[in-house]
């Protein structure tokens, strides 16, 4: 199968699912679950490609394995999450603000979604097709950029919620653990994860279409469904100690706060 041909599988793999999830909201009313399926998604489209590419069976089976365990690390997370709580914030108000549309265009995004989860994949597909299987050197330095991308997230998600679940907590700002050096270390960590397979691709004809996801996933975290949707006026009117959090850490990359 070529290249092109794995690309539309796995374009109407994340469209099927995605499709699913808004037939499934528009009898619960929640698109939250789309957060879930949209990472599943991802990992599955790894699994496609692996399968159906040509590339040496070591190079899919390693990226099958590390896409499949990030996906699956993430969609947990988030289900978790979003059990038993209402809307999301963000849906809520697009909700809103559509009207009596909603629900159609609450289709076209999902879809949107599908489009922008087969061009971050787009690596996968780079890796699955190379000729030769990656050195050594090179699959051991990409599984360290994973390993340190999916440990880290992990551990900034794990140590969010456990601030969250103490009451004294209610409407005040995670300073703790790496959130003490980041605003957003989850944000940081995720948009590493995308290196990983900059790094399993070298030496591919086409390894430059990888530095592409990385890049997309830190401007959509920075510029648009991340950062800007929790730091609004509404966050630091609620939060305590909101703008001198912000004034003293950096927002994005773990560094040490400001004096």
């Amino acid at each position: 199968m070529t290249p092109l041909a794995a690309f539309g599988i796995g374009l109407a793999i994340a469209a099927a699912l995605l499709t699913v999830v808004w037939i499934i909201q528009l009898f619960t009313r929640n698109a939250g679950l789309v957060d879930v399926v949209w990472s599943a998604a991802v990992g599955l489209i790894a699994a496609a490609y692996a399968l159906l590419g040509d590339a040496p069976a070591a190079a899919r089976i390693l990226l099958a394995a590390l896409a499949l365990t990030w996906a699956l690390r993430l969609a947990g997370h988030l289900a978790k999450r979003m059990r038993g709580a209402p809307e999301d914030s963000r849906y809520a108000a697009a909700r809103r603000a559509w009207g009596a549309r909603a629900d159609l265009y609450m289709l076209g995004f999902f879809l949107f979604q599908a489009l922008i989860a087969a061009v971050l994949s787009i690596p996968f597909l780079v890796v699955a097709y190379m000729p030769e299987a990656p050195s050594l050197g090179v699959a051991l330095a990409a599984i360290a950029v994973w390993f340190v991308s999916v440990v880290g997230e992990g551990t900034a998600d794990t140590q969010l919620h456990r601030f969250k679940q103490r009451p004294e907590n209610r409407g005040r700002v995670c300073a703790e653990g790496l959130w003490r050096y980041s605003r957003h270390p989850n944000y940081f960590f995720e948009s590493l994860h995308w290196v990983t397979y900059v790094v399993l691709a070298i030496g591919a004809p086409y390894w430059w279409a990888t530095l592409a996801s990385p890049l997309i996933m830190a401007g959509l975290l920075l510029k648009v469904s991340g950062i800007p949707t929790i730091e609004n006026k509404a966050a630091a009117d609620k939060r305590e100690g909101h703008d001198e959090y912000v004034r003293r850490t950096s927002a994005f990359i773990p560094w040490p706060p400001k004096s």
